[in-house]
């Protein structure tokens, strides 16, 4: 069973949200991270860029396919992790640490509610697994 940290809220995309004050930070699942493989590329988005959720903020390639990364939140990019354009596999190896992808200064915290809970989100991995 993959890793699923229970202080983090999930997509059914695989993207992680870490909330600090208001500032959403964004990753990939350890699931995701799993599934792509070895990952050799991130796109990040710029910073000051506004989204909306849903949106698609940065791309992740790997040595199975380029894979589109949402923002689970609407806002402003405040940051990006740069240090993916160097270090690409910070995705595979610590995807909850060092392998965050962006944060966004939320702009409708509410939008929260909307994300699945750990124990939803194993839920959910399992029935993907099942159909699998």
């Amino acid at each position: 069973m993959s890793n699923v940290p229970e202080d983090l809220k999930y997509t059914e995309d695989h993207e992680w949200v870490m909330v600090e004050d208001n500032v959403a930070t964004v990753g990939i699942t350890d699931y995701a991270q799993v599934e792509l493989g070895d990952i050799t590329f991130v796109e990040l988005p710029e910073d000051d860029i506004t989204v909306i959720a849903g949106d698609e903020a940065a791309t992740i390639e790997s040595v199975k396919a380029a894979s589109p990364v949402y923002t689970p939140v609407s806002g402003q990019v405040g940051e990006a992790n740069i240090d993916l354009e160097e270090t690409p596999e910070n995705l595979n190896q610590d995807p909850y640490g060092a392998g965050w992808i962006f944060k966004v200064e939320m702009s409708a915290p509410d939008e929260l509610e909307k994300l699945m809970t750990a124990a939803a989100y194993e839920d959910f991995i399992k029935s993907q697994e099942d159909q699998d």
